[in-house]
């Protein structure tokens, strides 16, 4: 099968400038889809999460305060990070600065804290600056990225403390080290966590139980580079139906897609090196996903919009 995206895309979100106006953001991070296509964003500086229906020109806040204010009680949210979706719209959100995860049920104007407890703190019941969240439907097992402590770690459902099922090694590039964890992608097919392990410039497997990752794309040791089969700080990676993985190689300000099994991969969005705000260009892309038509969703995060690439 042959896929192949536009390379001008469509600004859905945002008008590229910083603010806390409901058509602005300070950086956009993660992103969901639910069944009407309303797209969720969560804004990292503004410490919000912000629903857009389709074809909306503004957002509303459904977490954190709607005026960017940041704080610790349970309707603020401090640094909104990465954020994870059940089919009810009820959301897991990384809460970066306060160590924690908070639950909203949809519709809520409070969160409950989930894991964590607030303060920084590498105890299984502990996070320190977590950068993104997943949950596992099936299991309902959540999985963090709790990114200063270079590690991912497994909650079952309900528990308060995790067990560790990558990292937790120290920083570094060695297999069985994480560096700068961001990403998290959930295999099922497999038990694996697929990890973008942004400080040692790859992407990364890690089968649950496993001590040690395997390399899926970028360097083994690290090596920064804007080649075809290296990348440069990748915050995110996510996977088709095919098995094929699409890349935010953030600093590189590209997506790039890796055909299913190979290391080398090809830009379909941005061009290397070059960041720019007009329709072909990315400022360090956070993240990205699809939709059902293969057609893609990219946080284009310095330039505070996200863009469509739609599929041909």
């Amino acid at each position: 099968m042959t896929l192949r995206w536009n390379s001008t895309a469509i600004t859905i979100a945002g008008v590229g400038t910083v603010g806390v106006s409901a058509n602005q953001f300070n950086y956009p991070f993660g992103m969901a889809l639910d069944s009407s296509n309303a797209l969720y964003i969560s804004d990292l500086n503004n410490s919000r999460v912000q629903l857009w229906a389709s074809n909306a020109w503004t957002g509303t806040t459904v977490a954190g305060q709607a005026n960017g204010t940041s704080g610790t009680g349970s309707s603020y949210l401090n640094k909104a990070a990465g954020f994870a979706m059940d089919t009810s719209s009820n959301i897991y959100i990384t809460d970066m600065y306060n160590s924690r995860i908070q639950y909203w049920t949809s519709g809520a104007s409070t969160g409950v804290t989930v894991i964590g407890n607030g303060s920084c703190g590498n105890l299984t019941n502990q996070l320190c600056y977590p950068y993104n969240v997943i949950r596992d439907s099936s299991t309902g097992n959540i999985y963090v990225a709790d990114t200063v402590n270079q590690r991912v770690v497994r909650y079952l459902p309900g528990a308060s403390s995790g067990t560790v099922v990558a990292g937790g090694n120290g920083q570094g590039f060695n297999n069985y080290q994480l560096n700068y964890p961001i990403g998290l992608y959930y295999d099922s097919s497999t038990n694996s966590l697929v990890i973008a392990n942004a400080g040692a410039n790859n992407i990364v497997r890690w089968v649950i139980g496993a001590s040690n990752w395997t390399l899926l794309a970028g360097s083994q040791n690290g090596t920064i580079g804007a080649t075809s089969t290296l990348l440069y700080y990748p915050v995110c990676a996510t996977f088709d139906l095919y098995g094929n993985m699409y890349v935010a190689d953030t600093y590189n300000h590209r997506i790039q897609f890796f055909a299913s099994g190979s290391q080398t991969g090809t830009t379909i969005a941005g061009v290397a090196g070059t960041q720019g705000s007009n329709s072909t260009l990315l400022k360090f892309p956070y993240t990205l996903i699809l939709d059902n038509n293969l057609n893609m969703y990219v946080a284009d995060s310095a330039n505070q919009r996200i863009q469509n690439f739609l599929r041909y």
